[in-house]
Order: C-alpha cells, then structure tokens, then sequence
C-alpha cells in the first residue's frame, strides 16, 4: 500500500525517489531568481547614490540583503547535505530536511522580495504609499505562498 502522498501501486523507495525530483525541480526554477536578487544586492552599494539613502532604506536593504543570503544558502544546501551524505542510504531523512530547508528559503526570499519591493517604492514614492505597497507586498507572498497551500492542506485533511 503506497504511503500518504504516494501514488497508486508506488513503493516506499520509489515515492521517495519521485518525491526528491520533484523537490529538485522545484529548487531549479527558485535557485536562479534567488541568485539573480542577489546579484542585485550585492552591486547595488557600489553604485554612487547608494550613498544618499536614508538610514531607513539602509536598514531595509540589509535585511533584504541578508534574507537573500539566507533564501541563497538554504536552496544550496540540500545540494551539500546530499553529497555529505552521498550513498548513506537515507533518502527519507535528505528529503524531509531538503523539504524545510526549502520552506525557509521561500520565507527568506519573500523578505527579501518585499524589502526590495519596499526599496523601490520609496526611491520612487513617499509618504504612506511605500508602506502600503511594502504591505500589500508582504501579503501577497505570505498568501500565495504559505497561506494558500496550507489553507488546501487543511481543507483536504478534513
């Protein structure tokens, strides 16, 4: 009998296996926009006006900065957990640890998202606009990404 989540007729090593490509796959399509935020980050204090922003927007693009680290190093890292463990024969606990190293990282890019959509808006805005649209930002990416997959995760566990 296949385990919960696992498909008609599907063993446990061959659930695991299909379950880990598809966390793979998952990570190929996040890994490059994390790097590319990154990229963005990282030359951005190079750039002459960078010295002319607020201490507010400093403080923000730092956390911004450091959550796109974060989101970065937690999409690599099932990569290291698996060559370290390479041939273990665990591929149950590589993919649960995979698994919330990637919940992490989508927490840590949504920061980072929101603080460079924050940044943006007040370079180009003032007033309470940023704030809302650094709020509406937030949301945004906690519903799509967090609230709704859980509120289905909940519903189907009815």
């Amino acid at each position: 009998m296949a385990e919960v989540g696992g498909e008609p007729g599907e063993d446990e090593h061959a659930r695991v296996d299909r379950e880990l490509i598809e966390l793979l796959n998952e990570l190929k399509i996040a890994l490059p926009a994390v790097q590319v935020l990154f990229a963005f980050f990282f030359v951005l204090p190079f750039y002459a006006r960078f010295a002319t922003i607020t201490s507010l927007q400093k403080a923000v693009y730092f956390g911004a900065f450091l959550s796109a680290a974060a989101a970065l190093g937690l999409f690599v890292a099932p990569s290291a957990y698996h060559r370290l463990n390479f041939r273990r024969r665990d591929k149950e606990r590589l993919l649960i640890t995979s698994n919330r190293m990637a919940i992490a990282a989508a927490g840590f890019l949504a920061l980072s998202l929101t603080g460079a959509i924050f940044l943006v808006a007040d370079v180009i805005y003032a007033g309470p606009v940023v704030g809302i649209v650094g709020g509406i930002a937030a949301a945004w990416f906690v519903w799509f990404w967090f609230g709704l997959p859980l509120l289905r995760r909940r519903s189907a566990g009815r």
